[in-house]
């Protein structure tokens, strides 16, 4: 199996020309009867050394960790972040695997945070700092995360990481709000919401450079929308209370699911389904509460799957002929920036 990246590898190698390559790719894309662009190829496996590679670099990090740990925990997660740089270095830089590349990140950052939360608890155990004090220096250790990301990001150039500083930036800037401005709390689903919305529109930058998904440009745009999707529409049911405890009134759920629909035209729109399948779980329990509503009590749930299962299904099927008839509503001069149809 070979991603877009190698082939372009090949290409700028003079291995492969170019007309050929994107021949390749239309005719891989005609065997499964869709456009290329239409697929949202992205590379996690190559083949079953990516598992065991991966099984295997989390046990020596989780044994890197446990023994750094017997001296101090910052010297233990200081010392799996620095494994896994190594690490990186050779299954990364080297070998393009994916699966091992993507644990190899999420350690490295992870351990840089660790680290820092660690030493911002052994300090603050000596000195117990004021509440704002200890969110700022918990918005330090996420950021640090963040930088560390940016850094992996120059080295290695693996996809997933710039959603992940996206993430650690969002989450960084919501926490030093929180701790300059404490009155704020209650507003973060907002600032939340705002941060998904500014990472979907870095997503959207990215995929218009890009229309065409044949570069790593389109996997960075891939998982900055799969991070893009829960900050968006976490937010946005839990204000029209669809996380409280108890059911929700039958004019939220039609709500919730009038949204879903709204969801389903901007996913069409930028040929993303990541917004579809984060919402599906609000989109269940909305539904199985309108059937609950109108006297289905026992078997809500299950039609409730039922439908949306069915829904899904058919948008699949017919996946581009639905585009092509929710661009053509669109003005020409945003067209341009939106995969082809």
């Amino acid at each position: 199996m070979y991603s877009d990246a190698e082939l372009d590898a090949a290409v700028k190698a003079g291995i492969l020309p170019a007309p050929t390559a994107a021949a390749f790719r239309d005719f891989v894309a005609g065997l499964h009867a869709a456009p290329g662009v239409d697929e949202e190829h992205f590379r996690l496996l190559s083949g079953f050394n990516d598992i065991f590679v991966t099984i295997a670099a989390s046990l020596m990090l989780i044994a890197i960790a446990w023994l750094g740990f017997q001296a101090t925990p910052a010297l233990g997660a200081a010392a799996a972040a620095a494994a896994s740089w190594g690490l990186a270095e050779y299954f990364t830089r080297r070998r393009r695997m994916a699966l091992p590349s993507i644990l190899l990140l999420f350690s490295f950052t992870g351990g840089v945070f660790a680290t820092l939360f660690a030493l911002f608890v052994t300090v603050n155990a000596r000195q117990a700092l004021p509440d704002p004090m200890q969110m700022l220096a918990i918005s330090g250790c996420v950021a640090g995360a963040g930088a560390a990301a940016y850094l992996h990001w120059r080295r290695f150039m693996v996809p997933i990481t710039v959603a992940a500083g996206a993430v650690a930036a969002s989450a960084a800037v919501l926490l030093l709000v929180a701790g300059l401005f404490p009155n704020t709390l209650p507003f973060m689903r907002v600032g939340a919401l705002l941060a998904g919305a500014a990472v979907f529109a870095l997503a959207m930058w990215w995929d218009a450079s890009d229309p065409a998904r044949t570069t790593r440009r389109a996997d960075v745009a891939f998982w900055l929308h799969l991070a893009a999707a829960p900050l968006i529409v976490h937010p946005i049911f839990g204000i029209l209370g669809l996380l409280g405890r108890g059911a929700p009134a039958i004019g939220t759920a039609a709500v919730a699911v009038s949204l879903y629909f709204v969801l389903a035209l901007v996913a069409l729109a930028v040929d993303r389904r990541a917004l579809l399948v984060s919402a599906l779980a609000y989109v269940l329990y909305a539904i199985s509460a309108l059937l609950r509503g109108a006297g289905s009590v026992s078997y809500g749930l299950a039609l409730a799957a039922l439908v949306i299962g069915c829904g899904l299904l058919l948008l699949s099927a017919l996946w581009q002929r639905a585009r092509r008839e929710t661009v053509f509503f669109l003005p020409a001069p945003l067209r341009v920036y939106l995969p082809p149809v």
